[in-house]
């Protein structure tokens, strides 16, 4: 299994024609917040697989379009705080990042992003009597705290997400939120189990168990 994984910023080749052609054996995307509504439908329409999201902090409640308004891409999948399986595949999800702002959308205190986790672990206990595993792939926007984080509040990593990942042992880790524009930055990190990955822009990932 392919994943094709996006964030953060409009990729002019990806929201183009040339999307069918150029990832033509990616099985499922993954957003990890902060793109345009418009911009994951186009992708939907296009490659006609599922796509699975949560939303950034600098998300709209509600997206305008010609049509109207709505509070997410038609045919994506909400994961904020749920767990759904496709292909086998277990995946849970969790919107925003740590609050900066005090009326800012989709930002949250640790201790509330502690209570999104929380909300998780039922279905991921019942994924492992099912499955024999918790959980195959977390998305958020924001990183883990520790790995691949910053010192400024709006960019500190979740204390919540580096303890899901070391005490449930997801395959990966997808996040956004941490923008990237040396070459020879980071994307990837192994913590315990889990693969961690910045999907600033996309990233290509071909699924192995890793754990």
């Amino acid at each position: 299994m392919k994943i094709l994984s996006i964030s953060d910023v409009v990729i002019p080749f990806i929201y183009s024609a040339q999307v069918r052609s150029l990832f033509a054996d990616v099985d499922l995307v993954v957003s990890c917040g902060d793109l345009p509504y418009t911009y994951l439908e186009y992708i939907i329409s296009m490659l006609d697989i599922p796509l699975f999201f949560v939303r950034g902090n600098h998300d709209l409640v509600k997206d305008t379009f010609p049509g109207g308004k709505r509070c997410q891409p038609f045919g994506g999948i909400d994961l904020h705080r749920r767990i759904v399986r496709v292909s086998e595949i277990s995946l849970a999800g969790v919107d925003g990042s740590l609050r900066y702002k005090p009326n800012g959308s989709f930002q949250y205190t640790q201790g509330e992003m502690w209570k999104h986790v929380f909300k998780l672990i039922p279905g991921m206990m019942h994924n492992r009597l099912v499955t024999g595993k918790y959980l195959d792939i977390f998305i958020t926007h924001a990183p883990p705290w520790g790995t691949h984080d910053r010192t400024d509040k709006p960019h500190q990593g979740i204390k919540a997400f580096s303890w899901l990942n070391s005490v449930f042992h997801p395959s990966y880790h997808f996040h956004g939120h941490i923008h990237l524009y040396r070459p020879d930055a980071q994307i990837t990190t192994m913590v315990g189990s889990t693969l961690i990955v910045n999907t600033f822009g996309y990233h290509e990932t071909t699924w192995e168990n890793l754990n």
